[in-house]
């Protein structure tokens, strides 16, 4: 222990004992300052700005005029600016650590993407503006549009689709409209979806007005492939396959299930979500698929929002290029042209999926991470994601358990095994990980696997981080072993918050302020 000249331990370890009795009158704990809600910190009788009073005019809201005040509190700028940076330091953060959050693929977000987002002509245009002025912002869409049809062998794009789920329910609606021209929607009405899928992929379908019909795992984690023929029939639409799945596993059947439903006249759509993991080394119309969603927020590094930004594009095959939806991007000589309405299309779009065209921020970043990498590098993006990933399966087998054997792709997957009988669940194990500064890893999912802790470390994190963060989850897999069940029930006890009825804030969310 270092010890000062008064006596005093100088370190944060030796200190943290004493630290967790600290109370303090302000409510602050050294750097880490108190914040209490906006409503709280601000008051609604006062208005952080000076402004003119409005004058006397018309509305033209026809009766949609607001009746009462908005009820939000005024702030002064500084307010303002330290009640979010303070919020800030209570997030965990990409730039802050080691996000393993399985099937989100959190990687960096290189500071190159950012300085090109921020161009003129790229973060000040408006969707609203001629075609004409925009040529260049449609040649940049039309580029990544190449990219994207070269990285998956691909017919044609989508892409304005704002998200996965968003861009899921593009590509179904795809196979909705193919079926309605054959004359066939009211017959094929039952999609094949693994459990292994992502948990969107069965509500998409029901969305787009299906019947699901799951598909059980093999041992080896993978489709049942008997289950999966025995299901085949004239009234199957689609299947919706993860390749790879959220068990962190390659669908090695993956070609023989893409020509079953082909035979039997349905269609493939694959959640593409886990691209991370073979851009680069294989192409999915070579798998067979129809249409896949691409999440550019994360296999193509731009940032997750908290609901937004994102991006999800569709790629089509030549079966399903014809019903992309409005608006569509083409080359008519030197011009680009937005195709906006059905009166201008020469194909068969099944609608118009949003407002716009897509979120432009998103291209431009995710276009400049294909170009700063290029083919081989894109290449080495996947080795690397699937090396890391494998590393940290090696490393943690000897004290967690494998939920399955052999190697995985991006992510490793764990179940709650190593846990038996130490009075710890998998809740407890990830409450523990936030003491030691990790966010956790995806826990409980996918649901085949009892007590699941999904780890996708990416591409971007070095030897010495993934080091840091298997040191951490070894040691405390140990600590659970040797009957150490406090240090788990009650964490987290250093978080700003502790341990929630989670459960009773998802069922009964309280999400307006009513001042008491």
């Amino acid at each position: 222990m270092a010890i000062n000249s008064t006596g005093r331990p100088t370190t944060p370890a030796d200190n943290q004992s004493i630290a967790q009795d600290v109370k303090t009158f302000s409510g602050s704990r050294g750097l880490l300052q108190a914040e209490p809600l906006l409503f709280e910190v601000g008051a609604t009788d006062k208005c952080g700005v000076d402004l003119p009073r409005v004058p006397e005019h018309k509305t033209r809201l026809g009766g949609l005029e607001r009746k009462d005040a908005i009820g939000l509190p005024g702030l002064s700028e500084p307010e303002a600016m330290r009640h979010y940076v303070r919020l800030s330091q209570r997030n965990y953060a990409i730039d802050l650590g080691l996000y393993p959050l399985g099937s989100c693929t959190m990687k960096h977000n290189p500071r190159l993407n950012e300085k090109l987002a921020r161009l003129p002509g790229f973060a000040d245009v408006h969707p609203l503006q001629p075609q004409s002025t925009v040529q260049g912002a449609l040649a940049l869409m039309g580029e990544l549009s190449r990219w994207l049809c070269a990285i998956t062998g691909m017919e044609a794009v989508a892409l304005s689709p704002k998200a996965g789920a968003h861009g899921e329910w593009c590509g179904m609606m795809c196979i909705r409209a193919a079926l309605a021209d054959r004359g066939e929607l009211a017959i094929r009405r039952r999609v094949l979806v693994p459990e292994s899928a992502h948990g969107t992929n069965p509500a998409t379908a029901a969305e787009c007005g299906f019947e699901i019909d799951e598909l059980p795992a093999d041992a080896t984690g993978r489709v049942d492939m008997q289950v999966f023929t025995d299901k085949i029939g004239p009234d199957v639409a689609a299947i919706m396959l993860t390749n790879p799945n959220t068990c962190g596993l390659f669908e090695r059947d993956i070609r023989e299930i893409a020509d079953l439903i082909h035979e039997a006249g349905g269609y493939f759509y694959c959640d593409g979500a886990n691209l991370n993991a073979i851009m680069g080394k294989t192409r999915v119309r070579d798998l067979g698929v129809d249409a896949m969603h691409i999440n550019l927020h994360k296999t193509f590094s731009t940032p997750h929002g908290g609901g937004g930004p994102g991006a999800g594009p569709v790629v089509l095959s030549k079966r399903l290029s014809a019903y992309a939806p409005l608006p569509y991007l083409v080359r008519d000589g030197d011009q680009w042209q937005l195709i906006e309405d059905d009166a201008q299309s020469q194909e068969k779009p099944f609608g118009r999926l949003c407002a716009f065209h897509g979120q432009m921020g998103m291209f431009t970043r995710a276009l400049a991470y294909m170009m700063s990498h290029g083919a081989d590098g894109l290449r080495q993006v996947s080795e690397d994601a699937v090396l890391n990933a494998n590393y940290l399966l090696a490393r943690l087998s000897d004290e967690m358990s494998p939920a399955f054997d052999g190697a995985c792709m991006h992510e490793a997957l764990f179940d709650d095994e190593f846990l038996k009988n130490t009075g710890v669940t998998t809740l407890d194990f990830a409450k523990a990980m936030i003491d030691e500064g990790y966010h956790p890893m995806t826990m409980y999912f996918p649901l085949v696997v009892h007590g699941a802790l999904l780890i996708e470390p990416t591409e971007t994190e070095s030897r010495e981080s993934l080091d840091r963060f298997a040191d951490t989850l070894l040691a405390l897999a140990k600590a659970a072993k040797a009957g150490e069940q406090a240090k788990f029930t009650n964490a987290p006890v250093l978080a700003p918050l502790q341990r929630l009825d989670e459960t009773q804030a998802a069922r009964h969310p309280v999400l307006r302020w009513r001042e008491t």
